[in-house]
């Protein structure tokens, strides 16, 4: 990503999830000192963009960046190796933990009001 299209992206990440013209991205995205050189600096930046994959447009000509995956879930790693040891102790598996099809939690465990959280940090 060179420094035109990190500038585009940048401005239309104060639009999420709204189009907005190009000539309103020409205008506001390089300052007004690149837009008095050159009225449409952006249209060709917009086009390779376009080209490869960050940027969408509807119907109208608007533009708005591609929504990327959310990534923060792909790897699923232990908060700490104290937690990890403390749940394999309990006996459950815990590989894949669905919280709303959680069953009430057995004798000897967290307490009818007490979730799973609260009775890791006392």
């Amino acid at each position: 990503m060179d420094a035109d299209q990190y500038e585009i992206c940048q401005f239309l990440e104060s639009w999420p999830d709204q189009f907005v013209s190009g000539k309103e991205i020409c205008r506001r995205a390089g300052g007004k000192w690149r837009y008095r050189e050159d009225e449409n600096w952006a249209t060709p930046v917009l086009r390779r963009m376009i080209e490869s994959n960050l940027v969408e447009t509807d119907n109208s000509g608007h533009f708005r960046l591609v929504k990327q995956p959310d990534r923060k879930h792909e790897t699923k790693c232990w908060i700490s190796p104290h937690i990890k040891k403390i749940l394999e102790q309990s006996g459950r598996n815990f590989a894949v933990l669905d919280l709303e099809k959680e069953e009430a939690p057995a004798e000897g465990t967290a307490s009818s009001g007490q979730s799973l959280c609260d009775q890791l940090d006392n």
